[in-house]
């Protein structure tokens, strides 16, 4: 029902920065709640940023907090992740995600769990050098 395709990633400086892409397709893209998540090599994957229907709230994982933003262009059908102040710790797979099961106000905590979104990207690498 939903694709999502990924783009952006690469090799990149500890303090640079880096905007990752997710264009969406399939459903109405603002009925849906988005969200990134990112895995390091034997390593749990992990909730980074999440974002609302509306895009009128966003959410953060404390690691990245002050330095990533998410926004989201739903005439575009896109959601991004803007990535700033990179450090060698941000290096993983990112993966965006969407949810149709998600309630119009869902609790916050549910944008970090994995089983709240049934749609997958299919990641991008960010490597950071230090």
């Amino acid at each position: 029902q939903v694709q999502l395709v990924e783009s952006g990633g690469g090799l990149v400086q500890a303090g640079g920065s880096l905007r990752l892409s997710c264009a969406a397709s399939g459903r109405t893209f603002s009925n849906l709640h988005m969200g990134w998540f990112r895995q390091a090599p034997g390593k749990e994957r992990e909730f980074v940023a999440g974002v609302t229907w509306s895009g009128s709230t966003q959410y953060f994982a404390e690691s990245v907090k002050g330095r990533f933003t998410i926004f989201r262009d739903n005439a575009q059908s896109m959601v991004y992740l803007q990535m700033n102040v990179l450090k060698a710790e941000d290096t993983a797979v990112y993966y965006c995600a969407a949810s149709s099961v998600m309630s119009s106000r869902p609790y916050r905590s549910n944008y970090s769990l994995m089983a709240s979104y049934d749609f997958w990207g299919q990641g991008t690498q960010v490597t950071v050098s230090s």
